[in-house]
This record gives C-alpha cells, sequence and structure tokens, in this order.
C-alpha cells in the first residue's frame, strides 16, 4: 500500500515547495526560498494556516504591504539568483489577486521566475455570487484570477485536491525552464484550500529540477563561425541571456580571443567591466556614441541572449550597413530568427565556449580594435565632463548625482533602478564593475519596481550595499515596502532624485509636441508653484533615517554615510532645476514614439516633421 500523509491541499502545496530544488553545474538551489504574503478571506485560513503549520524552518514568511511590490521584490530575488531560486507570492481573492497582474507582467516579459498563489472564488459555489466574486453571464468558472492568463507563461486553477499534483509539477518545470520561465500562476479557490486530501508520500520527496544548457547544433555553429570569419566590422550584443546562464567569463574569453567588440543592453549591461578593452557600452536609443557608431557600420550582428527590442535597435533604424547580417545567439529559438537571423540555439556560456573554439586564429584587423578602443576612449571623457561638478557648493544635476554613487560605489554594491530618465542615463554613463552591479528593469520599464526590488535583491544577497534609485513620480508609485525593510531590518539605501515631475515624460512631451502636458507637478491655475510635497519627510514617517543633500558636497557626504549605514537609509536631492532632468550627453539613437499626423500648433507639426525623417530610416532586415 502506498504510503500518504492527510492535509489540507494548502498544507500539501507548502510542503511540496519545501522540497523543490534546483541545480546547475552541480549546484544545488532551494527553489522557492520563501513566500510572500498578504492575508485576506481568500487565502487566510488555507495558505495562511499552512505556512504557519509547516513553519519558517521549512518555509519562511514574508510580510508585504502591497501585491504587486511583493512580486517585485520575488523578481529582484530571482534576478539576483542567477533564475535558480525565487519566492512564491500569495494573496487573497478580489483586489488582492488583481493587483498582481503588473509585477506578473514585469516578470514575464523579463522572463524571470515567480510563483503566483492567489486565492479564488469557491469551487463549490455554496453561495453564488460571494464576496468579490466576477460575475460573468456567458461563463459561470472566470474569475478575476483570469486577468492573470496573458501574462502567465503556465496558469491553472486548482478546484479539486488531488488536480493539484499535476498542476504543481508543471509549475515547477516552467518556472525552471530557461526558455519558458516566467509569472506562474496557481490559482487556489478558498474552500479547496482548507479541504483535506490523503496525499502520496511521494508527493512530498526532494526533488531536484535540472537547469539545462544546450550545446549548439553542430551544422549552426559551422555556419555561425564562417559568418563571422566572413565579417571585416562584426559587433557583438550581449544581453540578459548572458547573465542568466552565468556567461560572463566565456563572453570575456570569446572577446578576448576574436577582438570583436562587445555593446550591452540594458539587461546585458555588466556583462564585461566597463574598463574591458573590448566593451564599448551601452547600445540602441540610451546607447553610447561609440556603440552605436559600431551599430551602425557592423556588417555582423552578433545578437546574444538579447530580445532586440525597439530601443536596441533604435526601433529598426540602428543598423545600416547595407549588407548587414545578425547571427541569433540564444537559448530560445523564437529569439535566435529574429532579424531574419543566422540562427544558433543554445545556452550562452556553452554555445560562446563552442564557438571560440570553432574561430581559433581568428581575429579581427587591428585597425579595427583600435578604431572602437579610441571611440570608447572619447565617450569616457565626455561621461567624465557631465558627471563632473566645477561648483560643489551648488544643487546637482541628475548627472553628477549618477557620478557621485559611481565614486563611492564598491564593486559589490548594486544599483536597482526602472523608470523615468534614469535608465538612459544609468545605461550610458554607469561603470558596472560586477555582473550583478547593474539592476535596471527596462523589459517592462515599471515605475514602482525599485524599493522591492531592491528589498528581494538585499535578501539574495545579504552582504552587499544595495541601492534602489528612484525619481520623485516613481516614488510616488510605490513607497510602502520602505515599511517593510524597517521592518525585516534590511539596510536599504534608497535615493529619491527630485526633479518635481514626469520630468523624462516631460521631455518627450516637448520632442513630439505634446508641450510637457501633464508631465509637471504643478497647481492647474495661478498662482503656479509645486504643491508643497516632503519626499524625505515621507520615507521618515515610513520608518527611514533621512539625510537632505542640498548641494554636490552634502550628496557625496550622504552618500558615503548611507552606505555604511546600518539600518534603511535615505537620501533626499533635488535636480538642478525643476525642468533639468539630466546633464549627460543626448541620445545617440532614434526611438519610434507616433507624433500626430495632422495638428494645428506649430510643436506638433514640426514634431511630425522630425518624426518622418527619422522614420524614413527605418529598415526591415530580410
Amino acid at each position: 500500500m502506498t504510503a500518504t500523509r492527510r492535509l489540507t491541499t494548502a498544507q500539501a502545496l507548502i510542503a511540496f515547495l519545501a522540497a523543490q530544488y534546483t541545480e546547475r553545474d552541480g549546484e544545488r538551489h532551494r527553489l522557492i526560498a520563501a513566500t510572500w504574503g498578504i492575508f485576506g478571506h481568500g487565502n487566510v485560513a488555507g495558505i495562511g494556516q499552512a505556512l504557519l503549520e509547516t513553519g519558517p524552518a521549512a518555509m519562511p514568511y514574508l510580510q508585504g504591504r502591497n501585491e504587486q511590490a511583493m512580486v517585485h521584490a520575488a523578481v529582484g530575488y530571482a534576478r539576483r539568483r542567477g533564475r535558480l531560486s525565487t519566492h512564491a507570492v500569495t494573496t487573497s481573492i478580489g483586489p488582492g489577486a488583481t493587483n498582481l497582474v503588473t509585477g506578473a507582467a514585469l516578470a514575464t516579459v523579463n522572463r524571470l521566475p515567480v510563483l503566483l498563489l492567489p486565492g479564488d472564488t469557491f469551487a463549490t459555489r455554496p453561495a453564488d455570487p460571494v464576496l468579490q466574486q466576477l460575475e460573468v453571464p456567458y461563463a459561470g468558472d472566470v474569475s478575476v484570477n483570469d486577468t492573470l492568463r496573458p501574462v502567465s507563461r503556465f496558469f491553472d486553477r486548482v478546484s479539486r485536491p488531488e488536480a493539484l499534483v499535476p498542476a504543481a509539477l508543471q509549475a515547477m518545470r516552467v518556472l525552471t525552464d530557461p526558455v519558458q520561465t516566467g509569472a506562474v500562476t496557481l490559482a487556489l479557490p478558498q474552500d479547496v484550500q482548507a479541504e483535506a486530501y490523503d496525499w502520496p508520500e511521494e508527493f512530498f520527496a526532494d526533488r531536484v529540477w535540472t537547469v539545462r544548457r544546450p550545446r549548439p547544433d553542430p551544422a549552426e555553429l559551422h555556419a555561425a563561425a564562417e559568418a563571422v570569419r566572413a565579417a571585416e566590422r562584426p559587433l557583438l550584443i550581449a544581453g540578459g541571456g548572458i547573465r542568466h546562464s552565468a556567461a560572463e567569463p566565456a563572453l570575456r574569453a570569446f572577446a578576448e580571443a576574436t577582438g570583436i567588440p562587445v555593446a550591452t543592453t540594458q539587461s546585458g549591461k555588466g556583462a564585461l567591466r566597463h574598463d574591458h578593452p573590448a566593451e564599448v557600452g551601452a547600445v540602441g536609443h540610451t546607447g553610447t556614441a561609440a556603440a552605436d557608431d559600431l551599430a551602425r557600420e557592423a556588417d555582423l550582428v552578433i545578437a546574444a541572449g538579447t530580445r532586440l527590442t525597439d530601443f536596441t535597435t533604435a526601433s529598426g533604424t540602428l543598423f545600416q550597413d547595407p549588407g548587414v547580417r545578425f547571427l541569433g545567439l540564444n537559448l530560445d529559438p523564437f529569439d535566435a530568427h529574429k532579424q531574419a537571423a543566422l540562427p544558433l540555439v543554445g545556452d550562452a556560456r556553452a554555445t560562446l565556449d563552442a564557438l571560440r573554439v570553432e574561430l581559433t586564429g581568428h581575429r579581427v584587423p587591428a585597425r579595427y580594435e583600435q578604431t572602437y578602443r579610441a571611440a570608447k576612449r572619447y565617450w569616457d571623457t565626455l561621461v567624465a565632463q557631465a558627471c563632473h561638478a566645477p561648483d560643489d557648493t551648488v544643487r546637482p544635476t541628475q548627472a553628477q548625482v549618477i557620478g557621485a554613487l559611481d565614486a563611492i560605489a564598491g564593486d559589490e554594491d548594486v544599483v536597482v533602478n526602472a523608470a523615468g530618465s534614469l535608465p538612459g542615463d544609468l545605461h550610458r554613463m554607469w561603470r558596472a564593475r560586477s555582473p550583478h552591479q547593474y539592476h535596471v528593469e527596462y523589459g517592462y520599464s515599471c515605475m514602482g519596481y525599485e524599493i522591492p526590488a531592491a528589498l528581494g535583491v538585499a535578501l539574495a544577497d545579504p552582504g552587499s550595499p544595495v541601492w534602489a534609485l528612484v525619481g520623485d513620480g516613481s516614488y510616488l508609485m510605490n513607497p510602502t515596502e520602505l515599511v517593510t525593510a524597517v521592518q525585516e531590518r534590511i539596510p536599504l539605501k534608497l535615493v529619491i532624485v527630485d526633479n518635481h515631475g514626469y520630468a523624462s515624460i516631460g521631455g518627450l512631451s516637448e520632442a513630439v509636441g505634446g508641450e510637457r502636458l501633464g508631465t509637471g507637478f504643478r497647481y492647474p491655475e495661478p498662482p503656479p508653484g509645486s504643491p508643497a510635497v516632503d519626499l524625505a519627510a515621507n520615507a521618515a514617517s515610513l520608518g527611514m533615517a533621512v539625510i537632505r543633500a542640498h548641494t554636490v558636497r552634502d550628496l557625496r557626504e550622504a552618500l558615503a554615510e548611507a552606505r555604511s549605514a546600518n539600518r534603511p537609509t535615505c537620501v533626499y536631492v533635488e535636480t538642478e532645476t525643476a525642468d533639468t532632468v539630466s546633464g549627460p550627453p543626448p541620445a545617440q539613437a532614434w526611438w519610434d514614439v507616433p507624433v500626430a499626423a495632422t495638428a494645428t500648433r506649430t510643436s506638433a507639426i514640426k514634431a511630425r516633421e522630425e518624426y518622418d525623417r527619422q522614420a524614413a530610416a527605418r529598415r526591415r532586415h530580410l
């Protein structure tokens, strides 16, 4: 007779999750390291009781303040852990569940694993409707949790206890699949959570999920090597796939063996140290002049672990050589074939190593190396000028804020950001010293990501100083997890850069004929001015130690004090003027934001003329 254990569905799920592991390169990791939760009637008697029953030694519990933020924290943790470990997130039904949607979309877009466990309405329908039930006249089995279907890589509603077994196994399969991973949702009706069942003991045995490193097909590898040998001006673009597969040493060895320059996407920045001779900086709309000029003239683009989004390709206008070809080095065939690329499907580390061996003896011309190294040096001088403050008694620009933080950060520091003008400035200017230092989420560019994600990073790497670098607009979206940092005694370092509005979109609005409508924090009618909002006082009210920096000198001292602090600490700084976003060199490539095709206002008419001029350079690479 098969041994069984009588547990509720919720208890069985938590016990199962506590026994799941990943393994890559011989190293084993806990798959679900903890569970975040906010409890309501849809999960308090189910998952809540199960966490209590199972105990913190088997499944640690983390208390959040906002459901979306809990997902961001789990994603930040998963990214720092190389996608080998993540967190679960449980919510009640109704608004608690629908608050997960934004976080789930971010996780899936960025291909980062997170397990979502929202409560659901009754499977047995003892009353119809029940509290927070969405009534759909044409379908009785729809709930608000169905909003999570399009943003989840796997979704199942566990309507019977015995259905948990296949659902849980499929959920783990997707979470640990380096191609398919993202948000995984198991919707849990509240009555089923509390229902008892006799579970087979095998369900709770330790289970190890191997994270694969597929090697490339020999024919594809040979064709790729021939394409590289035939190229005179190749450029490698390193994306997030390099970091997810821990392929940084393989990338460095490849660049050093071949002399091929390496540009980086937002997710790939840090794959090579900023001072490596082959590293030419950020590429695309938020790229450096060095990298973007190389991209315009490249006759072969090696897209390594990147999705080639519109920012990376400058909306299809960046790669201008008439005969440019693409080599898609990617674990996912979907991405490997983008831009009609010659595909090279495989794990980034294994494939780069194999391609380097296949190219033994090949190197780009010395004059090409000299050209891109000189361009990189020139760009570095421009960045140094932008970051330098000739007078340290004045209010800093945003570029000088970045420069001051860059100056005091060590190799082990992590900078977390996601939205506004900061991602562009950081992409162009930050000097990444280690693979994990640069943590900018730009696949979904989600305002409010920074603070909770920084908590997740700090939980994953408690020995490193973690900085949440956030603009005032993004701060106002989601500051509540500061309370969590205070409660859990996590020494988060928060930098609030206040420019009194949505300054990034304000600049974009001006460029496209929108005349900054709705982008500044201003009274709608005279007398003019900004509302008297004190974000530093707000952070202090949530338990943070706060340091106000009025000048460049104050800022340097405040950042140093925050870095050494052993409690959650906020540095608050206003940038030079309300309308000054940054002082770095401007965007080096275009980004497609359609402009009104007909208008009466002069600003929109002129913006459309510029739009048509830029759009004419767009290409489809076939």
